[in-house]
């Protein structure tokens, strides 16, 4: 068995089936995705527009490509084509393009709101103010062609496990709020997106439903 086929067969072990495994391929080639393709994973994230497309074109359609980077509105259109989900939709301007580009190929483009609870300022999203003020229902109404799954967001950089738990906390309580809110009645928004390599174990412990792992799976990432 591969390294990649003995990890994920790890991993599988710690993940509860209720939790959708994203394997986060980004730098990693084709015979990399197909190790763990042949493994039994389908959903895979990719954070590079033009990485995502090519692989895309190569790899077996039944994939599900989840964008889970930072996403300029010009590249949008490059994605939309071929994302199951867009867990990265962090701004207004992004959420207006993915509308745009959704309607323009007479699709419904699912999606996370990204949140931003780290400590790191470099990190981006919606505060958990500004989501729950901007996703309004007339706001979503208005974007007809986005269907929103979730919240998506990353806990701060740091081995303190605590600040890492109190990030995700944060994160599901937005979730919470929007869901009881907005979305209650939407059987739609029931995904939260948080947990990586490093701290998927505390994501899934405070009510994660998609952690998206990389380096365990895949190994340091190839350039």
């Amino acid at each position: 068995m591969s390294n990649i086929a003995e990890n994920i067969k790890n991993i599988r072990g710690n993940v509860p089936s209720s939790v959708k495994l994203v394997c986060v391929s980004k730098f990693h080639p084709c015979e990399a995705i197909m190790e763990a393709y042949n493994a039994g994973e389908r959903c895979f994230g990719e954070n590079r527009p033009q990485e995502m497309v090519e692989k895309a074109k190569t790899l077996p359609n039944d994939i599900q490509w989840h964008f889970i980077g930072n996403l300029q509105t010009n590249k949008v259109k490059m994605v939309v084509p071929y994302a199951v989900m867009i867990q990265s939709m962090s701004n207004e301007r992004l959420v207006d393009e993915i509308e745009k580009c959704a309607a323009r190929l007479g699709k419904i483009q699912d999606v996370l709101i990204e949140l931003h609870v780290a400590q790191e300022e470099t990190k981006q999203g919606f505060t958990a103010d500004e989501a729950i003020a901007l996703f309004t229902r007339n706001y979503v109404d208005a974007h007809p062609h986005i269907r929103i799954c979730g919240v998506m967001g990353m806990a701060s950089n740091t081995d303190n496990v605590e600040i890492i738990k109190n990030d995700f906390r944060k994160i599901k309580q937005t979730y919470d709020t929007l869901r009881n809110g907005v979305f209650a009645d939407d059987p739609h928004f029931n995904e939260v997106s948080m947990g990586m390599s490093g701290d998927y174990l505390l994501g899934i412990e405070t009510g994660s439903t998609i952690v998206r792992v990389g380096s365990a799976i895949f190994g340091a990432r190839q350039y």
